[in-house]
């Protein structure tokens, strides 16, 4: 038995959503403030562990609210809904009887309601109407006797806000599975049947159903003595220890060998934490290189597990030669990496322990929530925590096969996202269709299950390889290759400053994998720009035209060691190029009838197969719209013809690479000697036309010789102001901008320059990230 889905409905940001649940380990990821942490404030408010605020109600609930003071007719006061489905097998039915929805019920799945709903709407809205007269009433007046000023409540919001919990109440309710669809969608006009006139409570028949605990984020560990928030690891094992572990006897005896030794006592706490560290001994602790963590007491006996007069976690430092009494360390000279592990492990084995310590009436599912796992862990040790979890809570023993652990955790960590792949991830997508705050859920285990093999293997293998970070982000810049990657934080502070204020992930994918990524691009709806190179190549045979003859003469010239016309030695890098005019061979972009090798704009955007067609291809054709089925903005962004000029000269040229349309934008530039590291300069340039230059460059750039990643950290080197960013990409980049960038700040007069000396941002790459 476990929990399969739940439904949340009106609360925060979860307006209405469901949610599946692996049966072991689930991940909710998602950007910040999309509603992953509210699922776990959620749960605890229905289970009654904590009271609920008039915030709880999503923001689209709290017009209704007022419209039902005022009296509106139409209107109702709305309530907080969580459909909470268990699966069950036959052997547990007998735990779920009270949930049964009729005698006909079969399946495996089981529901529950719980609703926080007002308890009387008539009598509230009365009540608030006398309260706001009394306000009125004891409101000063003016001379026309008009209170000075509005007072509070002024609607029924503001009532509600103080006494919210007064005038509604948690109602439970038996769900049928039969009257809901696959997305656990209800009937119209369904009404759930409450659950009432039992020997147990709704709420004692969820207690019995499910416990849930939570190891919450920012735990407060410090590396000294800390504030009254700060937490002391041995404080934690001294609770878990009063919990968990075998006590030792209060006698006069012991107590009189403590006072006269300690060995006694550390020996028994050495036997009875073994299992304890060797749970930490999973996760990779103590390793190589970092001290044994040590139980040992303190010299007071009275206070010996209290933590008062010393510290109990010692760290021993060296080889573990079987010396009893190393030379040690105390608790605080550990770092805060080891010790979140040591706490997390600590805390999630103490209330596992709790849990199966409870003798009659267990409940069959233990849901642990654990918040963001990977604050001080470093990026090996967040996978080894996310891999090794549920083997720290296994349950091995016969008579606990019919329970079930499960784990959520919330997380910002793409350590962890890869090390578990799609299935067990839950993302949450902030919606962009509602003009309130409001999420979606999506379950990637389906994705999983309905992609093609193929491509979903490539998927995880390249987010394993990437860490990528999709889930996190406001939108995506796919890129060709290195070069892009290196030069786009750049570009964007030139071409789209605004977009520095949002969080973009770049992935390098290339041309010839780019497509791959439509499908999960899709099912996550994330806004994207595709910045890919136009990869033209030969289609047929063709004629040697006069340009190109032209062009092998002055490659046999380069070779001539007479110096230039500016008196500069011909460059060494240039090589001859065998004139392999093969279909599928690289060529320059403006060749006649040339085709396109890039599978993005061949299958995804625009689906064109002609480099002339490319040039064709109309914005619209470049967009994927958002649709009813898919909330996916895609643009495509390619090298397309731009006026390029040379001495006098202007032609539309386009560049098949990101490197030839650089060169022909800032042609004069690349040219000047100034630019020689950027290995775009052409020897005897002065002696050619346009077409000419750009057939060399064309051929430079093909050269084996030329080093992609060498011009990209040479034009890092140069001043940004000095060159400009190629056309394609800064039309792309000014349309992610204008979907995903916050707006400009309206400056007034007299403003603009302590405007400017806030909004300065660096834009930052770290394993793909632009912050």
């Amino acid at each position: 038995m476990h929990l399969r889905k739940l439904a949340v409905r009106n609360f925060r940001r979860l307006h209405d959503v469901v949610i599946d649940l692996a049966s072991d380990i689930s991940i909710f990821v998602g950007a910040n403030n999309s509603g992953k942490t509210s699922v776990g404030h959620a749960l605890q408010l229905f289970t009654g562990k904590s009271r609920f605020n008039i915030h709880d109600f999503n923001a689209e609930c709290w017009t209704d609210i007022v419209t039902f003071g005022e009296g509106t007719d139409a209107a109702s006061l709305p309530s907080l809904e969580l459909d909470i489905w268990f699966e069950v097998t036959p052997n547990d039915v007998h735990r779920v009887v009270d949930l049964l929805p009729s005698l006909s019920w079969s399946g495996s799945l089981v529901g529950m309601r719980v609703a926080f709903s007002p308890i009387n709407p008539e009598e509230i809205r009365s009540r608030f109407l006398a309260v706001r007269q009394l306000a009125i009433d004891a409101t000063p007046k003016d001379e026309n006797g008009t209170p000075k000023y509005d007072p509070s409540p002024r609607n029924l919001w503001e009532y509600l806000r103080d006494r919210l919990n007064d005038e509604y109440e948690l109602r439970y309710f038996v769900l049928d599975p039969a009257r809901f669809n696959a997305e656990m969608i209800s009937e119209e006009g369904y009404e759930p049947t409450p659950l009432t006139g039992r020997d147990r409570s709704g709420r004692e028949i969820l207690n019995s159903l499910i416990q849930i605990n939570f190891l919450n984020a920012q735990r407060h560990l410090s590396d000294g003595s800390g504030g009254s928030r700060s937490e002391d690891l041995s404080r934690v094992l001294s609770r878990f220890y009063g919990r968990n572990l075998e006590q030792k006897g209060e006698d006069y005896e012991a107590l009189i060998a403590l006072a006269a030794s300690e060995s006694a006592f550390n020996q028994h706490l050495e036997r009875v934490f073994a299992p304890t560290l060797k749970s930490l001994a999973k996760l990779g602790y103590p390793g190589l290189s970092n001290p044994r963590m040590m139980i040992r007491s303190a010299l007071d006996p009275a206070q010996i597990m209290n933590n008062q007069n010393g510290a109990v976690i010692h760290y021993a430092l060296g080889e573990d030669d079987g010396n009893p009494t190393p030379p040690t360390l105390p608790d605080s000279y550990n770092g805060l990496g080891f010790k979140n592990l040591i706490f997390m492990v600590v805390e999630l084995l103490d209330i596992h322990n709790q849990w199966l310590a409870i003798e009659e009436n267990r409940p069959p599912v233990h849901l642990i929530f654990i918040e963001e796992p990977e604050a001080h862990l470093h990026a090996q040790l967040q996978q080894a925590f996310i891999r090794k979890i549920m083997d720290l809570l296994a349950m091995e023993s016969q008579e606990l096969m019919h329970y079930t652990t499960q784990v959520v955790v919330t997380s910002h960590s793409t350590h962890i996202l890869y090390e578990r792949g799609f299935r067990p991830i839950r993302y949450f997508r902030r919606k962009r269709s509602s003009n309130m705050s409001a999420t979606d859920v999506l379950n990637l285990s389906v994705f999983y299950d309905n992609t093609d093999p193929e491509i979903r293997d490539f998927l995880e293998r390249y987010l394993k390889l990437t860490h990528c970070d999709l889930f996190f982000a406001d939108g995506a810049v796919l890129v060709e290759g290195n070069v892009e990657r290196l030069l786009l934080p750049q570009m964007i502070a030139t071409a789209a400053p605004r977009l520095k204020s949002s969080y973009l992930t770049v992935l390098e994918i290339g041309g010839a994998f780019g497509y791959r990524f439509q499908k999960l691009i899709e099912y996550l709806g994330l806004t994207t720009l595709i910045i890919t190179d136009l990869d033209s190549v030969y289609c047929t045979p063709p004629v040697q035209d006069a340009t190109e003859a032209r062009a092998d003469e002055l490659d046999a010239l380069a070779e001539n060691p007479a110096a230039n016309d500016d008196g500069e030695e011909p460059d060494d890098d240039e090589e001859e190029q065998a004139n392999t005019e093969t279909p599928g061979k690289a060529c320059i972009a403006s060749h006649p009838g040339a085709m396109t090798s890039n599978q993005t704009l061949r299958q995804w955007l625009p689906k064109c197969d002609t480099v002339a067609a490319l040039w064709e291809a109309t914005e619209e054709m470049k967009i994927q719209s958002r649709t009813a089925e898919c909330d996916a903005l895609v643009r495509v962004a390619y090298q397309c013809q731009t006026d390029v000029t040379w001495k006098e000269e202007t032609l539309a040229l386009a560049g098949r690479t990101l490197e030839e349309a650089f060169a022909l934008e800032n042609l004069s530039w690349c040219q000047d000697v100034s630019c020689k590291p950027l290995k775009l300069r052409i020897a005897r340039a002065v002696s050619m036309d346009l077409l000419q230059l750009a057939q060399r460059i064309h051929k430079r750039v093909q050269s084996k010789s030329f080093s992609k990643t060498d011009f990209a950290l040479n034009l890092l080197l140069k001043k940004p102001d000095e060159w400009s960013v190629p056309t394609y990409i800064a039309e792309g980049l000014k349309w992610l901008e204008a979907e995903i960038a916050p707006p400009e700040l309206e400056v007034a007069e007299g403003q603009e320059e302590d405007v400017e000396d806030m909004s300065v941002v660096l834009a930052e790459t770290d394993g793909g990230r632009v912050a």
